[in-house]
């Protein structure tokens, strides 16, 4: 309660801007009433108050009902928003303009204690003549000011009766259930921010490509995200306060490592229902006082994280078909057949000589196939010790061996998982090896070294070799059965030699890639040196003939290239027979092979071949017609 003199301080204030105001002390009702849209407008804006203060105000006039009273609740301007009270006394009052969207300001309604409560920020009570209007003499009114959280005026709350029933503890039970609306307004809006912050929270769990769970330590799932639901091929419904065993087997000895100080992270664990493996890192939750209440298990799929490991090391296919240069009839016949088979599932075995882009192929098949968002794993099987091809190929768990890592590690073919393994050099492969590659093969399956748990791979397997593998076979060295397991879909890479007008295209490409990456100008070849590289046989094939165009690139157009030619790939042994490195085949193909490979290592020039060949011009012509074969 106010001092008696600051309180009459207020009320003369008051009675001296109502004066200020021009409001007249004989008007019979507060000179503004909203109505219609400004008054539903003005409902709106304040509901949520209306929706908090309405419950407290009921409970206050239970207290009250038949005493002669009745409850307002106004906005932060004195607009009366909700009115309840006893119907004599709610009836006289609206005769007097006391309604739902009168205006109680002072500049409205004069003195009174809402509109001064309001104007003055604070709680008091108005009796009788204390009132401005005379109309308003009969009441006593009791207003309490509510408060935002932040301070702010947001509303009022009035007690209002007939004036003899004027008592000081009328005030104190305005001012209580003000402040219980306060508080309940500030609960809200707490609530309000944790459902916010929930619903972030929520979105965020849900977004992202982790499964996320939350244990308490009696080992119940209080929170799972949609990600381990999928990732687990189960229901959020299904998991939700149940144990924890449903989703992972050894919660207890995790929560033992914490007791005891030890962190569990970087784990590999099998799902065990599924066959899945899975990275997992656990974290406990503690209270203020540092015990644990819980853990949160955080895991990956680890295909996903070995499609990252290979997008980052370069594990990924960089080639495609429009990096096969050349217009040859070979090479678009090779080109046409690697587009074809690009999709289906089936091993394909590459064979050619060194150099002739066997990897190229490869990657360009993996890039035209369904399997391009996934790995290309490449692996060089005459390049590893043989002791280190099996983990590479298999992988293995922790403690398989001397010098294992911690938690294991994936090998080759878990790796390129969904996608494309490239075993390079196939014909160096030791045969211990090969048995077990063949059980891969056939059963889609690999078991770690030093594991007993199968784990599904799919794959599809290129292979690629420079040997004779049916003459490996032959030999003794290579596996008959794996031979024909992987060249289901054989595919031949011909010699620079044999395609015949495809040099002189990737002379010009390489001088234009080559002077890019030395940062020099396209260098102009003296014919002399153009001509030797055109008649050369290139036994290192495309590979050879990039690195002497780098060579002439760095020399301006002149090379320190060695051209020791090999004509024809025939050579002379010192007792003059002729050794022809070509299969086995019938004399019209050896024939057919001769004559290109002589016309093309002559440059298309006909009277050259015609001296090696030993034949006159009309020969040769009808020859190249017989056998279809085309020239410059």
């Amino acid at each position: 309660m106010f001092q008696a003199n600051t309180y009459h301080e207020i009320l003369n204030k008051s009675h001296n801007r109502c004066i200020e105001h021009g409001v007249e002390k004989n008007i019979p009702c507060p000179l503004r009433i909203l109505k219609n849209k400004e008054f539903d407008m003005l409902i709106r804006k304040n509901s949520e108050l209306i929706k908090i203060a309405r419950p407290f105000m009921e409970i206050l006039y239970d207290f009250l009902r038949g005493s002669g009273f009745s409850l307002y609740l106004t906005d932060k301007d004195g607009v009366v928003l909700t009115i309840i009270g006893d119907e004599d006394i709610i009836r006289d009052q609206t005769k007097m303009g006391i309604v739902e969207g009168a205006d109680m300001s002072e500049k409205s309604a004069g003195t009174n204690g809402i509109g001064t409560a309001i104007y003055e920020n604070c709680s008091l009570q108005i009796l009788g003549e204390e009132h401005f209007i005379k109309v308003f003499h009969v009441w006593t009114c009791s207003s309490s000011i509510i408060h935002s959280e932040e301070g702010d005026i947001i509303g009022c709350l009035n007690l209002t009766g007939r004036r003899q029933l004027a008592h000081p503890h009328t005030l104190g039970l305005v001012v209580a259930a003000v402040k219980s609306i306060e508080n309940h307004l500030k609960v809200e809006k707490t609530q309000k921010e944790l459902f916010k912050a929930h619903q972030y929270l929520n979105k965020v769990m849900n977004s992202l490509n982790l499964g996320i769970f939350a244990v308490d330590t009696e080992g119940l799932i209080k929170a799972i995200n949609n990600s381990a639901c999928d990732m687990l091929h189960i229901k959020e419904e299904e998991v939700i306060n149940k144990n924890v065993e449903t989703v992972l087997d050894n919660w207890e000895y995790i929560l033992g490592q914490f007791k005891s100080g030890q962190v569990y992270e970087n784990m590999e664990i099998i799902y065990s229902d599924k066959k899945k493996r899975f990275n997992l890192n656990v974290y406990p939750i503690k209270d203020k006082d540092n015990n644990i209440t819980g853990m949160v298990c955080i895991f990956k799929d680890m295909k996903n994280i070995y499609n990252l490991v290979n997008k980052y090391t370069g594990r990924t296919a960089n080639y495609t078909f429009n990096d096969i240069i050349g217009r040859s009839e070979k090479t678009l016949k090779l080109k046409e057949q690697a587009k074809n088979i690009a999709n289906s599932p089936s091993t394909v075995l590459i064979q050619g000589e060194s150099g002739t882009g066997k990897e190229l192929i490869a990657q360009s098949i993996h890039n035209n196939s369904d399997r391009r968002s996934n790995s290309f794993v490449a692996i060089n099987c005459g390049a590893i010790p043989k002791s280190l091809i099996e983990s590479e190929l298999f992988g293995y768990e922790e403690g398989a061996f001397t010098g294992a890592k911690r938690g294991g590690c994936a090998g080759k073919f878990e790796l390129a998982n969904g996608g494309t393994l490239f075993l390079d050099e196939i014909g160096e492969m030791p045969l211990d090896m090969q048995i077990n590659l063949l059980r891969v093969l056939q059963e889609a399956c690999i078991t770690r070294i030093g594991g007993n748990k199968y784990i599904n791979v799919n794959v599809r397997i290129i292979a690629a070799t420079n040997k004779n593998l049916k003459n490996e076979v032959k030999k003794g060295t290579f596996r008959e059965d794996l031979y024909y397991r992987l060249s289901v879909i054989p595919i031949y890479v011909p010699p620079l030699r044999e395609r015949f007008g495809d040099i002189e295209i990737l002379i010009q490409h390489f001088l234009q890639v080559k002077a890019v990456k030395l940062g020099k100008p396209i260098p102009t070849i003296r014919k002399n040196i153009y001509e030797k590289l055109l008649n050369y046989t290139w036994p290192g094939n495309v590979r050879e003939l990039e690195n002497c165009i780098e060579n002439i690139v760095n020399m301006d157009g002149n090379t320190s290239f060695s051209f020791e030619n090999k004509t024809l790939g025939v050579e002379q042994n010192n007792s003059g027979n002729v050794n022809l490195e070509y299969d086995m085949c019938s004399l019209e193909e050896l024939e057919k092979r001769a004559i290109i490979r002589c016309i093309d290592n002559c440059g298309g020039n006909v009277t050259k071949s015609c001296k090696i060949l030993g034949i006159n011009r009309s020969t040769l012509y009808a020859k190249i017609k017989k056998y279809n074969i085309e020239f410059r």
